[in-house]
């Protein structure tokens, strides 16, 4: 009998489905993994905004991580919102538990792509402390990188962008993908910072009405192909590849009237 690949993924709820657990679940199902969840906070948002976060305690973090981990093998781990201090120090706890080598892909979620802020600006030191380590990949865009690493600017250029991986792989971390998103132009590239070796991925850069939830994606997209044996390199290229494909299969859709979900199974609307 066949046994599924899974990914634990331990962030918030978004109840519009765009981005956080749901695009997660959504995420992993497209790509052959099985998502089990860990939520730290319940947010009420729509495609518009976030219009309030309500988190949960240490009680219910280390009780569904337990009624997981006591029946079901964990793969890997995609980390995406937080919040605040005692969700990082629990989920920092709770990794130790995995076995080591466990991928771990943290995406670092600073703010909504609203604009609402997700971890407070005073945790994001202790953020860094924790977490950072206990990750094989960390996947800062721009304007993240800028914030973590204390720059006045986000990076750009391609010298910048590859020096600001390097300083947050010093912060602790053993690899960097450093999304390029946020920046202009008609390609997005990324710059990956795995074992010493730089490399670059690009695509497209795809109009779109329809962007929330694309770093939720992208990063569980690394985190279910890194559970399924996929190379680091290997892992960040499909996850990119799928990535662009959902934007794109979702840019002639509507959800709302703000920054609508990307498509993450075409082929139920039947787009392939």
């Amino acid at each position: 009998m066949k046994r599924y690949p899974t990914i634990l993924a331990i962030a918030g709820s978004d109840g519009s489905g765009g981005a956080g657990i749901q695009a997660d679940i959504k995420t992993a199902a497209a790509l052959g993994c099985h998502a089990l969840t860990l939520i730290t906070a319940v947010t009420a948002q729509n495609t518009r905004e976030v219009a309030s976060v309500h988190q949960l305690g240490e009680a219910c973090l280390r009780e569904q991580f337990r009624a997981l981990y006591d029946d079901i093998a964990i793969d890997a781990v995609k980390i995406g919102m937080l919040g605040n201090r005692e969700t990082v120090r629990v989920v920092s706890e709770l990794l130790t538990e995995l076995p080591a080598g466990t991928p771990v892909v943290l995406d670092t979620v600073l703010r909504s792509s609203s604009g609402t802020a997700l971890l407070d600006e005073e945790v994001r030191a202790y953020f860094i402390e924790r977490l950072f380590p206990r990750a094989g990949l960390v996947t800062p865009n721009l304007p993240e990188a800028a914030a973590l690493l204390g720059l006045p600017a986000p990076p750009s250029g391609k010298e910048e962008v590859e020096a600001a991986a390097r300083a947050l792989l010093a912060l602790g971390a053993r690899s960097v993908l450093l999304k390029g998103g946020h920046a202009e132009g008609p390609s997005s590239s990324d710059c990956l910072l795995h074992e010493g070796v730089v490399r670059w991925f690009t695509a497209e850069r795809i109009e779109s009405p329809n962007t929330h939830g694309t770093g939720c994606t992208l990063s569980s997209a690394i985190a279910s192909l890194l559970a399924k044996g996929e190379t680091m390199e290997e892992a960040v290229r499909q996850a990119k590849a799928y990535t662009t494909a959902a934007i794109r299969h979702g840019a002639g859709w509507r959800l709302g009237h703000g920054n609508g979900p990307l498509l993450h199974l075409p082929e139920a609307f039947g787009r392939t």
